[in-house]
């Protein structure tokens, strides 16, 4: 037997003993007409944030708290612990002279992770401690399985996933990065509101796919049965919206894309998604740095954030390049120099090694040099504007070059933040548009096209700008966190065996 063996069974062997002797406290707990899965309620006056805070307040009066025992040290007559709640720690002074025998033995049966309440009177350790002297404990819930590695945190990355609820009581430090993704999705809440936009709930599921080139996920629908799909964006519905008459709508939710992962992919995802009739992508730019910067005064208290060892800077303006000139500085060529001619874009993309195939035109090896050589140097807040109609097919043409659309994406860290057009309006174009995507998706004879979406465009849209922004993205930025998963409370996992 190897000694990695060994250890592993006698690990089992231990974890086998520490459960076996937590059903039997539990068992004679319940022997002696205690359950502690009967207790209903638990009438708390603080938490430890309230009592460490209000100290000069509350110093020798009585406070009522509840949460899990984390640490405890067992002293003969007076012993100590350390309980946790949703705002963090609080130590225990448990006396037998104070609780009386029974009480203090059954507090010495505690197991860590058990949930209880207490009361007593604050006061300070002479060590500084802000503490409860405990009158009375109460089991409110009991543990049946042992905190990990004894409270010292959960270190297992597959696992911290898997067990965020373990993760939670664990590492303060991934309860952190929850409670500032909370307030970052306030924070784009109150922006939006402040700025005059309605927040609105749209379907997720969707009766067709639509003609994003995401790839969804399909159900089916056994009352109608029809093949029904998760949504891949929210951008039609909201559409509609506009042309109902409805002039800033916005809406924060779930989107399912059946792709791959990485650290910034999940399957489903956060995004906020906004609209506003009379304005453009410029008004979209504007838009966008004033809601990041509102996150970032609320957030970090300050416009500069260091992300993953990089200092960034939201205060000054954000650097603006077009595509062309993007792929220019960062390449050396020129797209500009053979404007809309295919042949010689796909001569000088083989020059480079880039992928060339029969339906390359000039626009989609732009972006093929964009993705090769530019966006991972896009450090720092940059806008990249004015993109290739093939890759932007809800977008309108730019009047002076019909070959590019007013659209822009927001690059931070060499990752795409935000994505903006001034919104295609004219119906005709779209259903062109829509028809050559789903081809190139599709095939030509199974192609299909949202014409309810056509439809409500014929009654007159008027011109608008579109944003959508990554929420997980943005609060990757705000929690300092490299992976999309550090920010998802439960992210997409591939079962165990």
């Amino acid at each position: 037997m190897s000694q990695d063996t060994e250890h592993h069974n006698k690990s089992q062997e231990n974890m086998n003993d520490i459960i076996r002797s937590r059903r039997e406290k539990l068992d004679a707990l319940l022997a002696a007409g205690e359950n502690p899965f009967e207790v209903f309620s638990y009438d708390k006056t603080h938490s430890s944030k309230q009592v460490a805070e209000h100290f000069d307040e509350l110093e020798g009066k009585q406070a009522r708290l509840a949460g899990r025992l984390i640490s405890k040290r067992v002293m003969g007559k007076a012993s100590f612990a350390h309980v946790l709640d949703n705002e963090g720690t609080i130590q225990i002074y448990a006396k037998r002279d104070v609780l009386g025998e029974e009480a203090y033995a059954r507090f010495k049966k505690l197991d860590i992770g058990d949930i209880i309440g207490f009361s007593g009177e604050v006061f300070k350790t002479h060590m500084g401690e802000i503490s409860i002297v405990a009158e009375s404990i109460t089991l409110l819930a009991k543990s049946l399985l042992p905190l990990p590695e004894k409270f010292h945190g959960l270190k297992d990355q597959d696992l911290r996933y898997r067990q965020r609820h373990v993760d939670l009581m664990v590492n303060p430090e991934v309860r952190q990065t929850f409670i500032t993704r909370s307030k970052v999705i306030s924070g784009i809440r109150q922006f939006m509101d402040a700025r005059g936009f309605l927040e609105v709930d749209t379907p997720v599921l969707h009766s067709h796919a639509t003609n994003a080139a995401a790839k969804p996920f399909k159900t089916h629908h056994n009352t109608l049965d029809i093949d029904m799909f998760l949504r891949v964006e929210t951008e039609l519905y909201l559409k509609r919206l506009i042309i109902g008459g409805f002039e800033r709508v916005y809406e924060i939710g779930r989107i399912f894309r059946n792709e791959g992962m990485d650290t910034r992919h999940n399957p489903e995802f956060t995004s906020i998604e906004a609209y506003q009739a009379y304005t453009d992508y410029k008004g979209m730019m504007e838009l966008a740095e004033s809601l990041i910067r509102h996150i970032a005064d609320n957030i970090a208290g300050q416009r500069t954030v260091e992300y993953q060892g990089i200092e960034l800077d939201f205060q000054s303006s954000y650097a603006r390049m077009t595509m062309v000139e993007s792929v220019k500085k960062y390449s050396g060529v020129d797209f500009d120099e053979f404007e809309c001619d295919d042949k010689a874009a796909k001569s000088v993309a083989r020059q480079h090694h880039l992928e060339v195939n029969e339906d390359s035109t000039w626009g989609s090896l732009l972006n093929e040099f964009f993705e090769a050589y530019v966006e991972e140097k896009l450090v720092q807040p940059t806008f990249i504007y004015d993109y290739p109609i093939e890759i932007s097919p809800l977008a309108k043409r730019k009047p002076d070059k019909m070959h590019i659309t007013e659209r822009f994406e927001l690059f931070v860290v060499g990752r795409e933040l935000a994505n903006a057009f001034s919104e295609l309006n004219d119906p005709l174009d779209q259903r062109e548009r829509f028809i050559q995507q789903a081809k190139l998706k599709y095939g030509d004879e199974d192609y299909t096209i949202d014409e309810d979406f056509i439809s409500a465009m014929e009654y007159g849209m008027p011109p608008a700008g579109g944003i959508g922004i990554g929420v997980d993205r943005l609060i990757m930025i705000f929690t300092d966190a490299p992976s999309i998963r550090d920010v998802l409370l439960f992210p997409t996992m591939k079962p165990k065996d």
